[in-house]
């Protein structure tokens, strides 16, 4: 994760108070990865070190925003949505797991992992998206009424499904690292041939809990077993949500597989996604991605 911290050229967008910017928020996260792997840092440090990020990150936020309105930006509702969903969802979500966890090696791993993935992705989707390197990704910010129901037609299903309750971390995920996860594509076709892929990420530690309370018996890797259960987990908690928001009869499965990280970030990257949302369960993190 050391490396992915580190700036890169690739990052820059070509203005300059912006670029300044994004190599002290990398700057900031590289320190914070320190931290969190010195053992005599304590947890006063860490805590201390995350406040100055999130400090960091709005600030730079506002300038951001001033500068997308002071050039006329098209894409400034959308991009100042994202700004908000990490300040006031993402953040909030991330320092509550750390206040309750006693600032856990885990759940700081979350903190950066989330919020490496989100700044590199941010900068080389969105933020370049502003000086006209890039289309905008998100063409529809799906908000309101649909994403409501979205939200809790998966909250009900992960609650039946993994007896959790769950809190929404992030609804514009943009394909964060958020530890060791098993990843599947489902590829479903409409009545009307059109495709829609779904993509599901859920944290190790979420399948094989759920899959040792399945088979009674405790369960320490992901296996083949423990994989063919999951995907199949995969599989009904689509369906479920498909059922809460009445869509059930119009698609179905046409395929199903597995996927590495990599082979995730680059068809994320890649694609323009209708619903990306990231729940925390308490025993592990869920993202749940819709392209149509």
């Amino acid at each position: 994760m050391s490396k992915e911290a580190e700036w890169d050229d690739r990052f820059k967008i070509g203005v300059d108070s912006i670029d300044k910017a994004h190599r002290k928020l990398f700057s900031i996260v590289h320190k914070l990865i320190g931290l969190s792997k010195d053992k005599s840092s304590g947890q006063w440090a860490c805590a201390e070190g995350i406040k100055y990020f999130k400090n960091y990150a709005v600030k730079h936020f506002a300038d951001e925003e001033a500068y997308m309105q002071s050039i006329g930006y098209e894409g400034y509702e959308i991009h100042k949505r994202l700004h908000d969903d990490l300040r006031y969802k993402t953040l909030p979500a991330l320092e509550k797991d750390l206040r309750e966890s006693g600032y856990s090696e885990e759940s700081i791993q979350h903190f950066i992992g989330i919020c490496v993935g989100w700044l590199t992705a941010h900068i080389i989707i969105e933020d370049r998206a502003i000086a006209g390197l890039i289309s905008n990704k998100w063409k529809t910010d799906h908000m309101g009424a649909d994403m409501d129901a979205l939200e809790n037609a998966l909250s009900g299903t992960i609650h039946e499904i993994f007896q959790l309750p769950t809190e929404i971390v992030s609804e514009h995920y943009s394909g964060e690292n958020f530890g060791k996860s098993m990843i599947i594509r489902l590829t479903y076709h409409s009545i009307d041939h059109e495709e829609v892929q779904i993509f599901m990420a859920l944290e190790e530690c979420l399948v094989l809990r759920a899959v040792s309370s399945i088979l009674n018996i405790p369960l320490s890797k992901l296996d083949q077993l423990v994989m063919a259960i999951g995907k199949e987990l995969a599989i009904q908690i689509s369906k479920q949500v498909a059922i809460r928001c009445d869509l059930a009869l119009q698609y179905h499965l046409e395929n199903s597989h597995f996927m590495t990280p990599e082979q995730f970030r680059q068809a994320f990257y890649a694609g323009a996604f209708d619903y990306s949302l990231l729940f925390n369960t308490g025993r592990g993190y869920f993202a749940f991605v819709v392209g149509l």
